[in-house]
């Protein structure tokens, strides 16, 4: 079968690593840069011009979509999926994780433990009362569309975090301010979800004197064995928003594991190398697997129409 892998750069790690991965299974392979995708919608139903040629046969497709052209990147996603191409990813469950504020309100709905969280409209004089919602300083402030731990302050006081509202506040960012989880000491797990399983799961330290744990600004990563309550939370987060393929971030805390984020398009170059294992290859069996079963209920389909006409 044909699989496209919808990536800027085809040199990334995460992108080679896929397209091994492809390769090993025995299928073929090809990088479509997503922003380079015309989106052709007709009568005779919608098809994708890239480089000048009309994209056809692609059986599936696994979504890299960063989260600075994800409007444009799921249309692609949406695009391939009404065309009958298989997604790693549904476009829908891409946008509900991307959109933080509505991502963390489907978790709370599905009863799942996360750092409590307050937004609110850029209302002045509002600062204090907020940052009491969420338990008083120390507060994590959060830019709702931050990546990769940019746009996250820690405001060890209460006079520093109302400071730090109203600035971003004045500037109309949109933010969200959550508690500060003392006892997971600058560290989070990340699970990585393929098709209702846990592949591979790692401890990410934050670099000395940082509370942010993310290996972009610094921090290591170590192999970790999950509680039973860490990898249930993992599988009902992932769930909760429809990702089929996930990176499940979080906290160690007194009460229980805490869901801070759900990746739509996490990195393997981090969680291959704490771990040793073949992430990439787990994808590509979930994504084969699925094209054949859909093939098998469309046949199955079609027989029966076909037996209905006689």
């Amino acid at each position: 079968m044909k699989i496209a892998i919808l990536s800027r750069d085809h040199n990334l790690y995460s992108t080679r690593r896929l397209v091994e991965a492809i390769k090993a299974a025995g299928h073929e392979a090809q990088v479509v840069d997503h922003m380079l995708c015309d989106l052709i919608i007709e009568q005779d139903g919608p098809y994708i011009i890239y480089k000048g040629e009309k994209l056809e046969g692609i059986d599936a497709i696994i979504p890299r979509i960063g989260a600075s052209v994800t409007f444009y990147g799921t249309a692609v996603v949406r695009q391939f999926e009404l065309m009958g191409a298989f997604s790693a990813v549904e476009s829908q469950a891409i946008v509900r994780s991307r959109d933080k504020l509505r991502s963390l309100q489907i978790l709370s709905k599905a009863g799942l433990g996360m750092p409590k969280t307050a937004f609110t409209n850029f209302s002045k004089g509002n600062e204090k009362a907020l940052i009491e919602r969420v338990g008083g300083a120390p507060v994590i402030i959060k830019l709702l569309e931050g990546t990769q731990g940019l746009g996250v302050v820690l405001a060890e006081t209460k006079k520093a975090a109302q400071s730090v509202v109203e600035a971003f506040h004045g500037l109309k960012a949109r933010i969200i301010v959550q508690e500060f989880v003392k006892e997971a000491k600058g560290a989070d797990i990340r699970a990585f979800v393929v098709n209702g399983k846990v592949v591979g799961a790692m401890k990410r330290q934050g670099a000395e004197g940082e509370f942010r744990s993310n290996l972009h600004r610094g921090g290591n990563a170590t192999v970790i064995e999950l509680s039973k309550q860490e990898k249930k939370a993992a599988l009902n987060a992932a769930k909760a928003l429809g990702l089929a393929v996930a990176g499940v971030d979080m906290l160690q805390s007194d009460r229980g594991p805490l869901i801070l984020e759900v990746n739509s398009s996490p990195g393997l170059e981090g969680i291959e190398q704490a771990t040793g294992v073949d992430i990439a290859g787990a994808i590509i069996a979930y994504v084969a697997d699925s094209v054949k079963k859909k093939g098998h209920k469309k046949k199955k389909k079609n027989g029966q129409n076909s037996q209905g006409r006689h």
